[in-house]
């Protein structure tokens, strides 16, 4: 248990049964009446957003999230493989679970996989990778100076849009956010 005066941004609330991740608090003591405390809390399973707003003092229930160092292996059906570094442990994660980071996983890319009473809540990928374009159709001569965009296949599978001078075989930076593409990679 703790109050809602030591809540931090990432903390995880247990609130009518289900987790709840802090993204944002604000203490507000207005001039009349008590302090409070107005939360921004993300559904740590569904990924929905409600704003929430507590009394100073009030005592809410902490969950116990463990975040772990892991290595994605492989994939098994729909699961992905996940391995803790220092135990060796293998854990299956769903495909929900992984979510949209799936298309950017490789084989013994390192993440973060958050686990609460052995259940995988979600997996944080690396802001940026480094990924290989498997196929991309040729920029035309005189086309370079647009500042166009196409659309790119990565080693992955996933589609990207990057500027025309990029070819297959290239190494990219892509942000592993929202799939853009950030410049190439040495």
């Amino acid at each position: 248990m703790a109050t809602t005066n030591d809540l931090k941004n990432g903390m995880v609330l247990n609130l009518d049964g289900q987790l709840w991740s802090v993204t944002e608090f604000q203490h507000v003591k207005p001039g009349k009446g008590g302090a409070f405390v107005r939360t921004t809390l993300k559904n740590v399973l569904s990924g929905k957003v409600v704003d929430k707003t507590f009394n100073a003092g009030t005592k809410v229930e902490t969950a116990n999230v463990d975040k772990r160092n892991m290595t994605y292996l492989y994939k098994d059906g729909t699961d992905f493989v996940f391995m803790d570094g220092d135990t060796y442990d293998q854990i299956h994660v769903p495909a929900e679970t992984v979510g949209g980071g799936a298309d950017y996983l490789l084989e013994n890319t390192e993440v973060v996989v958050a686990v609460h009473d052995s259940t995988p809540l979600y997996v944080e990928l690396p802001v940026t990778l480094e990924l290989v374009v498997e196929h991309t159709d040729p920029g035309l001569q005189g086309d370079r100076s647009t500042g166009g965009t196409k659309p790119a296949t990565l080693e992955t599978g996933a589609q990207i849009q990057v500027p025309l001078f990029v070819n297959t075989g290239d190494k990219l930076k892509v942000d592993t956010r929202d799939g853009r593409y950030l410049g190439r990679a040495n």
